[in-house]
């Protein structure tokens, strides 16, 4: 079998989505996605880059393709190169599921578990914003819930007043959900040092399933300051692009969940490393999926195949995403993913439907500090 063609869809519903279909000269064609949202042009280019390299290879050559690209172009592959080859990666392991006839889960060795805890992410401003969201979850099933600090409606942050609102945010939620629901915090990387100290003390008392992302992305060796001085469970990595930027974080142990995103940081061919390296620093896997079906499908297979699984992201379920031109293996109820047993993937996706979801360029929001300097979302 040989890969014949790469084709790149680009579409937007509740948020812009980078699709991509490899095919083949056996008739088997292989469905993937980017990450790197807002920046899904820049994706596309290192995709039509990258497709003279693959055309004509074997397909079930996952590896010495993965290694072909990220290292081909003598400069190492950065977040854009990585979320291409992320896509890339998806699609040829959906190929060879497909060709075996078998669900990608069984190709990574199987179940470990029969269903997938999943965390939504909770909406509204303000302490009655928040709360009220977190009703409703709870209300429709869900077991875990997930929100961020507070910034002002015209996009300014103060650390020092969003760590004090947040702080009451937290107590509110809690005692309005009870004991039994995880509630993880996303701080997004938008506080220094001594505001993630002070929140992650504080929050302490609470008892958080995780504090995520408390300190910038690029400066990952800082974790051993905070892991020193408080004891709240920390996770990182949703914006790596490869295994090399969890090096001091998996090592030295600073982190307790494992943010791998597979559309972003290499595909699942990345991701079998890294979390075979976390499971030997008894650091469980926490993936980042806040993206389209196809993402939610690859994390749902390799998550069931994880023994140090921790629970999984999931913003939409799965029947709430282009549901009228998606077939997916993924179902949810009461907080739980499960999957049918389908070859590859298990998705299909209607093309010529997805054309009414046209692309258009999205930016993330920025905000700022009261004085005008630039801040993190």
């Amino acid at each position: 079998m040989k890969i014949t063609g790469l084709n790149i869809h680009l579409a937007k519903e509740w948020r812009t989505f980078l699709f991509i279909t490899i095919e083949t000269d056996a008739g088997i064609t292989g469905i993937g996605e980017a990450g790197l949202t807002g920046r899904e042009l820049a994706v596309k280019g290192a995709l039509e880059h990258f497709e003279p390299l693959i055309l004509g290879e074997d397909p079930f050559r996952i590896e010495h393709i993965w290694q072909k690209l990220f290292r081909g172009g003598f400069f190492p592959a950065g977040p854009i190169g990585s979320s291409a080859i992320s896509a890339i990666d998806l699609a040829l392991w959906d190929i060879k599921g497909k060709a075996l006839e078998t669900p990608v889960y069984q190709l990574l060795g199987g179940q470990c578990r029969d269903r997938l805890k999943t965390y939504c992410h909770l909406h509204g401003r303000g302490i009655d914003g928040i709360t009220q969201s977190a009703r409703q979850a709870v209300d429709e099933g869900w077991k875990s819930l997930r929100w961020e600090p507070h910034y002002e409606a015209d996009g300014v942050i103060e650390p020092a007043a969003s760590v004090t609102e947040s702080l009451r945010q937290w107590e509110a939620v809690r005692g309005v959900v009870g004991d039994d629901i995880d509630l993880c915090f996303d701080v997004h990387t938008r506080l220094g040092l001594s505001d993630a100290i002070r929140l992650c003390k504080g929050v302490e008392a609470f008892r958080p399933f995780f504090m995520e992302d408390p300190l910038r992305s690029e400066a990952a060796g800082i974790y051993d300051r905070l892991r020193e001085q408080v004891s709240v469970p920390l996770a990182a990595g949703e914006q790596f692009a490869s295994k090399w930027q969890y090096k001091p974080l998996v090592e030295n142990r600073l982190i307790d969940f494992a943010r791998l995103d597979l559309c972003v940081g290499g595909g699942l061919t990345e991701a079998r490393k890294i979390a075979g390296w976390c499971e030997t620093n008894l650091i469980d896997i926490a993936v980042h999926n806040p993206i389209g079906p196809v993402s939610t499908a690859a994390c749902a297979h390799f998550n069931l195949s994880l023994p140090n699984f921790g629970v999984m992201e999931l913003p939409r379920r799965p029947e709430d995403c282009l549901s009228d031109v998606v077939s997916t293996a993924c179902h949810w109820q009461d907080g739980f993913v499960t999957l049918e047993d389908r070859p590859g993937l298990g998705i299909e996706i209607d093309f010529e439907g997805l054309a009414r979801y046209p692309f258009e360029m999205l930016e993330l929001p920025h905000i700022q500090r009261a004085d005008g300097s630039f801040s993190n979302w």
